[in-house]
Protein backbone atom coordinates (compact mmCIF):
# COMPACT_ATOMS: atom_id res chain seq x y z
CA UNK A 1 0.00 0.00 0.00
CA UNK A 2 1.48 3.65 -1.11
CA UNK A 3 1.85 6.25 1.35
CA UNK A 4 0.23 9.43 1.22
CA UNK A 5 2.70 12.51 0.81
CA UNK A 6 1.20 16.64 0.56
CA UNK A 7 3.83 19.12 -0.67
CA UNK A 8 2.41 22.30 0.88
CA UNK A 9 3.95 24.62 -1.40
CA UNK A 10 4.64 22.61 -4.26
CA UNK A 11 5.32 25.27 -6.95
CA UNK A 12 7.70 27.27 -5.54
CA UNK A 13 11.23 26.21 -6.05
CA UNK A 14 11.92 23.17 -3.71
CA UNK A 15 8.43 21.76 -4.05
CA UNK A 16 8.75 22.10 -8.13
CA UNK A 17 12.11 19.54 -7.37
CA UNK A 18 10.39 17.73 -4.98
CA UNK A 19 7.93 16.40 -7.02
CA UNK A 20 10.20 16.27 -9.78
CA UNK A 21 12.21 13.39 -8.00
CA UNK A 22 8.69 11.42 -6.57
CA UNK A 23 7.33 11.50 -10.18
CA UNK A 24 6.21 8.19 -11.21
CA UNK A 25 6.80 6.36 -7.97
CA UNK A 26 4.39 3.57 -7.17
CA UNK A 27 5.09 3.38 -3.65
CA UNK A 28 3.86 7.37 -2.92
CA UNK A 29 0.77 8.90 -3.47
CA UNK A 30 1.07 12.77 -3.85
CA UNK A 31 -1.44 14.90 -2.92
CA UNK A 32 -1.07 18.62 -4.50
CA UNK A 33 -3.91 21.21 -4.24
CA UNK A 34 -5.28 22.59 -7.72
CA UNK A 35 -4.08 26.70 -7.82
CA UNK A 36 -7.14 27.81 -6.88
CA UNK A 37 -6.71 25.99 -3.29
CA UNK A 38 -3.12 26.62 -2.70
CA UNK A 39 -3.78 29.59 -0.77
CA UNK A 40 -7.03 28.40 0.74
CA UNK A 41 -6.45 27.85 4.73
CA UNK A 42 -9.31 25.47 5.29
CA UNK A 43 -8.15 23.18 2.19
CA UNK A 44 -4.40 23.07 3.29
CA UNK A 45 -5.73 22.05 6.73
CA UNK A 46 -7.99 18.91 5.26
CA UNK A 47 -4.94 17.94 2.94
CA UNK A 48 -3.09 18.13 5.85
CA UNK A 49 -4.40 16.37 8.23
CA UNK A 50 -5.37 13.60 5.67
CA UNK A 51 -1.90 12.66 4.53
CA UNK A 52 0.74 10.08 5.92
CA UNK A 53 3.45 12.59 5.54
CA UNK A 54 3.73 15.99 4.73
CA UNK A 55 6.62 17.85 3.08
CA UNK A 56 6.58 21.53 4.13
CA UNK A 57 8.12 23.89 1.19
CA UNK A 58 6.97 27.24 2.74
CA UNK A 59 8.59 30.44 4.18
CA UNK A 60 8.85 30.29 8.29
CA UNK A 61 5.82 31.71 9.74
CA UNK A 62 3.43 29.66 6.51
CA UNK A 63 5.53 26.54 7.95
CA UNK A 64 4.79 27.32 11.57
CA UNK A 65 0.72 28.05 10.80
CA UNK A 66 0.77 24.69 8.56
CA UNK A 67 2.32 22.69 11.92
CA UNK A 68 -0.17 24.30 13.92
CA UNK A 69 -3.25 23.59 11.82
CA UNK A 70 -2.44 19.74 12.32
CA UNK A 71 -4.93 17.96 14.21
CA UNK A 72 -4.45 14.63 13.19
CA UNK A 73 -1.93 12.90 15.56
CA UNK A 74 -0.44 10.31 13.00
CA UNK A 75 0.62 13.24 10.36
CA UNK A 76 4.48 13.56 10.16
CA UNK A 77 6.52 16.31 9.20
CA UNK A 78 9.22 17.00 6.91
CA UNK A 79 9.91 21.00 6.91
CA UNK A 80 12.04 22.22 4.61
CA UNK A 81 11.75 26.20 5.87
CA UNK A 82 14.41 27.39 9.02
CA UNK A 83 11.39 28.06 11.39
CA UNK A 84 12.58 24.55 13.28
CA UNK A 85 16.10 23.86 12.59
CA UNK A 86 17.04 24.71 15.83
CA UNK A 87 13.79 23.73 17.69
CA UNK A 88 14.81 20.65 20.25
CA UNK A 89 11.64 19.14 19.82
CA UNK A 90 12.23 18.06 16.34
CA UNK A 91 15.12 15.66 14.30
CA UNK A 92 17.51 17.80 12.41
CA UNK A 93 17.06 15.96 8.83
CA UNK A 94 20.47 15.65 8.45
CA UNK A 95 20.62 11.66 8.14
CA UNK A 96 24.78 11.35 8.00
CA UNK A 97 25.31 13.81 10.79
CA UNK A 98 26.03 11.14 13.15
CA UNK A 99 25.80 7.22 13.20
CA UNK A 100 22.17 7.58 14.86
CA UNK A 101 20.93 10.37 13.03
CA UNK A 102 19.35 8.36 10.22
CA UNK A 103 17.75 5.87 13.02
CA UNK A 104 16.37 9.10 14.38
CA UNK A 105 14.59 10.56 11.63
CA UNK A 106 13.58 7.18 10.65
CA UNK A 107 11.44 7.07 14.00
CA UNK A 108 10.36 11.00 13.78
CA UNK A 109 6.94 12.92 13.77
CA UNK A 110 8.67 15.92 13.35
CA UNK A 111 11.89 16.55 11.01
CA UNK A 112 13.48 19.61 10.14
CA UNK A 113 15.51 19.75 6.83
CA UNK A 114 18.73 21.65 6.48
CA UNK A 115 19.71 24.35 5.47
CA UNK A 116 21.78 24.47 1.98
CA UNK A 117 24.78 25.68 3.63
CA UNK A 118 24.71 24.38 6.59
CA UNK A 119 24.96 21.23 4.86
CA UNK A 120 28.15 21.59 3.43
CA UNK A 121 29.43 23.61 7.24
CA UNK A 122 28.27 21.18 9.73
CA UNK A 123 29.27 18.02 7.11
CA UNK A 124 33.27 19.60 7.69
CA UNK A 125 33.04 20.59 10.94
CA UNK A 126 30.67 18.74 13.29
CA UNK A 127 33.57 15.68 12.81
CA UNK A 128 36.52 17.46 13.74
CA UNK A 129 34.98 19.05 16.60
CA UNK A 130 33.23 15.76 17.92
CA UNK A 131 36.89 13.65 17.51
CA UNK A 132 38.19 16.38 19.41
CA UNK A 133 40.29 18.18 16.76
CA UNK A 134 39.26 21.71 16.08
CA UNK A 135 38.55 24.20 18.92
CA UNK A 136 34.57 24.48 19.12
CA UNK A 137 35.71 28.08 20.12
CA UNK A 138 37.63 28.38 17.18
CA UNK A 139 37.02 31.77 15.52
CA UNK A 140 35.98 29.98 12.30
CA UNK A 141 34.81 32.21 8.96
CA UNK A 142 32.11 29.90 6.42
CA UNK A 143 32.83 31.31 2.64
CA UNK A 144 29.84 30.03 0.36
CA UNK A 145 28.67 30.49 -3.30
CA UNK A 146 25.37 29.45 -4.26
CA UNK A 147 23.51 29.59 -7.72
CA UNK A 148 20.67 32.21 -8.27
CA UNK A 149 18.36 29.19 -7.50
CA UNK A 150 19.04 29.32 -3.86
CA UNK A 151 16.99 32.57 -4.11
CA UNK A 152 14.03 30.80 -4.99
CA UNK A 153 11.49 32.05 -7.93
CA UNK A 154 12.47 35.23 -7.21
CA UNK A 155 16.56 34.69 -8.14
CA UNK A 156 15.24 32.79 -10.58
CA UNK A 157 13.21 35.24 -12.43
CA UNK A 158 15.97 37.74 -11.67
CA UNK A 159 18.51 35.82 -14.17
CA UNK A 160 16.64 34.01 -16.39
CA UNK A 161 13.54 37.18 -16.83
CA UNK A 162 13.03 40.05 -18.86
CA UNK A 163 15.52 42.27 -16.97
CA UNK A 164 18.28 39.52 -16.72
CA UNK A 165 20.68 41.51 -18.57
CA UNK A 166 20.62 43.87 -15.52
CA UNK A 167 21.21 40.88 -13.02
CA UNK A 168 24.58 40.69 -10.85
CA UNK A 169 26.78 38.25 -12.23
CA UNK A 170 28.26 38.02 -8.47
CA UNK A 171 27.12 39.21 -5.57
CA UNK A 172 27.94 39.03 -1.66
CA UNK A 173 25.09 39.46 1.00
CA UNK A 174 24.36 39.34 4.08
CA UNK A 175 26.74 41.82 5.04
CA UNK A 176 24.22 42.66 8.66
CA UNK A 177 25.95 39.23 10.00
CA UNK A 178 22.26 37.91 11.03
CA UNK A 179 21.75 34.95 8.41
CA UNK A 180 19.50 32.68 9.83
CA UNK A 181 21.65 30.00 8.64
CA UNK A 182 24.42 30.47 11.92
CA UNK A 183 22.50 29.68 14.57
CA UNK A 184 22.09 26.25 12.85
CA UNK A 185 26.14 25.89 11.61
CA UNK A 186 26.54 26.92 15.42
CA UNK A 187 24.55 24.67 16.82
CA UNK A 188 24.44 21.02 15.20
CA UNK A 189 28.79 21.66 14.27
CA UNK A 190 28.75 21.38 18.19
CA UNK A 191 30.57 25.03 17.94
CA UNK A 192 30.64 27.31 21.37
CA UNK A 193 30.97 30.67 19.70
CA UNK A 194 28.92 32.08 16.33
CA UNK A 195 30.76 31.42 13.03
CA UNK A 196 31.37 33.91 10.91
CA UNK A 197 29.43 32.88 7.44
CA UNK A 198 30.16 35.21 4.55
CA UNK A 199 27.70 34.04 1.28
CA UNK A 200 27.41 34.92 -2.23
CA UNK A 201 25.21 34.47 -5.26
CA UNK A 202 27.09 33.69 -8.91
CA UNK A 203 25.21 33.63 -12.22
CA UNK A 204 24.72 29.97 -12.17
CA UNK A 205 21.17 28.39 -11.44
CA UNK A 206 22.52 26.01 -8.87
CA UNK A 207 25.32 24.49 -7.51
CA UNK A 208 27.07 25.54 -4.00
CA UNK A 209 31.02 25.81 -3.21
CA UNK A 210 31.58 26.00 0.55
CA UNK A 211 35.14 26.67 2.13
CA UNK A 212 36.18 26.74 5.68
CA UNK A 213 40.27 27.99 6.02
CA UNK A 214 41.28 26.92 9.12
CA UNK A 215 44.72 27.61 10.80
CA UNK A 216 46.82 24.92 12.91
CA UNK A 217 46.71 26.96 15.78
CA UNK A 218 42.19 26.07 15.52
CA UNK A 219 43.52 22.60 16.46
CA UNK A 220 43.38 20.72 19.71
CA UNK A 221 46.47 19.20 18.84
CA UNK A 222 49.07 19.29 15.74
CA UNK A 223 47.55 17.55 12.60
CA UNK A 224 48.59 17.05 9.62
CA UNK A 225 45.94 17.63 6.04
CA UNK A 226 46.18 14.33 5.56
CA UNK A 227 44.98 12.86 8.82
CA UNK A 228 42.18 15.59 9.10
CA UNK A 229 41.67 14.29 5.54
CA UNK A 230 41.51 10.39 6.50
CA UNK A 231 39.41 11.64 9.84
CA UNK A 232 36.62 12.39 7.55
CA UNK A 233 36.82 9.70 4.76
CA UNK A 234 36.30 7.28 8.23
CA UNK A 235 33.94 9.51 9.28
CA UNK A 236 31.41 9.28 6.21
CA UNK A 237 33.07 5.44 4.18
CA UNK A 238 29.44 4.07 5.38
CA UNK A 239 27.61 6.89 3.45
CA UNK A 240 27.06 6.63 -0.05
CA UNK A 241 25.56 10.13 -0.66
CA UNK A 242 29.13 11.69 1.05
CA UNK A 243 32.53 11.33 -0.96
CA UNK A 244 35.88 12.73 0.78
CA UNK A 245 38.37 13.38 -1.81
CA UNK A 246 41.53 11.32 -1.52
CA UNK A 247 44.83 12.82 -1.61
CA UNK A 248 45.80 12.18 -5.52
CA UNK A 249 42.13 13.72 -5.86
CA UNK A 250 42.43 16.75 -4.44
CA UNK A 251 46.05 17.32 -5.38
CA UNK A 252 45.22 17.14 -9.11
CA UNK A 253 42.43 20.00 -8.43
CA UNK A 254 42.84 23.59 -9.46
CA UNK A 255 39.68 24.59 -8.92
CA UNK A 256 36.51 24.15 -7.29
CA UNK A 257 33.38 23.78 -9.43
CA UNK A 258 30.07 24.50 -7.48
CA UNK A 259 28.30 22.96 -10.57
CA UNK A 260 29.76 19.94 -10.60
CA UNK A 261 26.94 17.53 -8.82
CA UNK A 262 23.99 19.34 -9.77
CA UNK A 263 20.83 17.30 -10.18
CA UNK A 264 22.85 14.59 -7.66
CA UNK A 265 22.20 14.22 -3.64
CA UNK A 266 25.72 13.66 -3.50
CA UNK A 267 28.18 15.94 -1.17
CA UNK A 268 31.35 16.02 -1.64
CA UNK A 269 34.34 16.99 0.76
CA UNK A 270 37.78 17.29 0.32
CA UNK A 271 40.83 18.83 2.82
CA UNK A 272 42.96 21.01 1.12
CA UNK A 273 46.29 22.34 3.11
CA UNK A 274 50.04 23.30 3.22
CA UNK A 275 51.40 21.72 6.48
CA UNK A 276 54.83 23.90 5.93
CA UNK A 277 52.93 27.21 6.60
CA UNK A 278 50.16 25.75 8.86
CA UNK A 279 47.40 26.61 6.91
CA UNK A 280 43.94 24.27 5.76
CA UNK A 281 41.44 24.37 3.70
CA UNK A 282 37.75 22.47 3.75
CA UNK A 283 35.47 21.73 1.20
CA UNK A 284 32.23 21.01 -0.08
CA UNK A 285 30.46 20.90 -3.25
CA UNK A 286 26.79 19.77 -3.69
CA UNK A 287 23.83 20.68 -5.21
CA UNK A 288 21.52 23.58 -3.40
CA UNK A 289 18.67 22.19 -4.70
CA UNK A 290 19.66 18.52 -4.33
CA UNK A 291 21.68 17.60 -1.12
CA UNK A 292 20.54 21.58 0.00
CA UNK A 293 16.99 21.43 -0.56
CA UNK A 294 14.78 18.79 -2.37
CA UNK A 295 17.38 15.86 -2.60
CA UNK A 296 17.80 15.56 1.09
CA UNK A 297 13.76 16.28 1.44
CA UNK A 298 13.45 12.77 -0.49
CA UNK A 299 15.94 10.97 1.47
CA UNK A 300 14.61 12.24 4.54
CA UNK A 301 10.87 10.81 3.27
CA UNK A 302 12.32 7.32 1.96
CA UNK A 303 13.67 6.79 5.98
CA UNK A 304 10.32 7.90 7.22
CA UNK A 305 8.27 5.94 4.92
CA UNK A 306 10.81 2.64 5.19
CA UNK A 307 11.97 3.16 1.59
CA UNK A 308 15.63 3.15 2.24
CA UNK A 309 18.19 1.58 4.31
CA UNK A 310 18.96 3.32 7.64
CA UNK A 311 22.65 2.36 7.83
CA UNK A 312 23.75 4.00 4.11
CA UNK A 313 20.40 6.55 4.08
CA UNK A 314 19.74 5.78 0.86
CA UNK A 315 17.03 4.18 -1.47
CA UNK A 316 17.85 3.43 -5.59
CA UNK A 317 15.15 6.06 -6.01
CA UNK A 318 15.61 9.00 -3.69
CA UNK A 319 17.94 10.69 -5.11
CA UNK A 320 16.99 10.27 -8.68
CA UNK A 321 17.96 13.12 -11.19
CA UNK A 322 14.79 15.27 -11.79
CA UNK A 323 14.90 14.90 -15.38
CA UNK A 324 14.73 11.19 -14.73
CA UNK A 325 11.38 11.47 -13.73
CA UNK A 326 10.17 14.26 -16.06
CA UNK A 327 7.45 14.03 -18.24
Amino acid sequence: MSASVFIDGDQGTTGLEILARLFGRQDINLITLPEALRKDAAARAVAINDCDVAVLCLPDEAARQAVASIRNPRVRVIDASSAHRTDAAWVYGFPEMSPQQSGRIAQARRVSNPGCYPTGAIALLRPLVEAGCLRSDAPLSVHAVSGYSGRGREGIQAHEGALAHEALSFQHYGLSLQHKHVPEIQLHSGLQDRPFFVPSYGSFRQGIALTIPLHTAMLRRPMTTRALRDLLAQRYRDHRHVQVLDAAQTDAMTRLDPQALNGSNDLQLAVFGNDTHGQILLSAVFDNLGKGASGAAVQNLALMLGLGSASDSGHKNDTLHPMEHAA
